[in-house]
């Protein structure tokens, strides 16, 4: 089986800066798009970013620039670094990756438990 872990999530003042971290373990051969969301209170889940096996990255419009979505292969770790938050980044934010095990079924998809991002005014 694979497994997604999260950690870095907590309370930061406005302004503030947080990483965020997602490391999958298990049975793994390869990991494709590795993905960032978000919900807060009340609302839809979101996308943040998104990064896929070859580097590309995407990001939520409304992030104006703010965020950055990093991975390490080798690691098979996706990371969000969180610069100039606002109280509005208040939510559970969620990793996702898919991707190939080594055991049937191949395909996984898979999410993180979620962690939490508070950010007081």
């Amino acid at each position: 089986q694979v497994h997604l872990v999260e950690s870095g999530g907590g309370l930061v003042q406005a302004g503030g800066s947080l990483r965020l971290s997602c490391a999958a373990s298990g049975t793994i051969l390869t990991i494709n798009n590795m993905a960032w969301y978000r919900q807060a209170p009340g609302k839809q889940r979101e996308l943040v970013a998104t990064i896929t096996s070859t580097g590309t990255t995407n990001y939520a419009d409304s992030l104006e620039g703010r965020f950055t979505i990093s991975r390490d292969g080798a690691e098979n770790t996706v990371y969000l670094q969180m610069n100039s938050l606002k109280p509005e980044d208040t939510a559970v934010y969620y990793c996702n990756m898919d991707g190939l095990k080594t055991v049937l079924p191949r395909y996984f998809d898979l999410w993180g438990q979620g962690t939490l991002v508070t950010v007081s005014s």
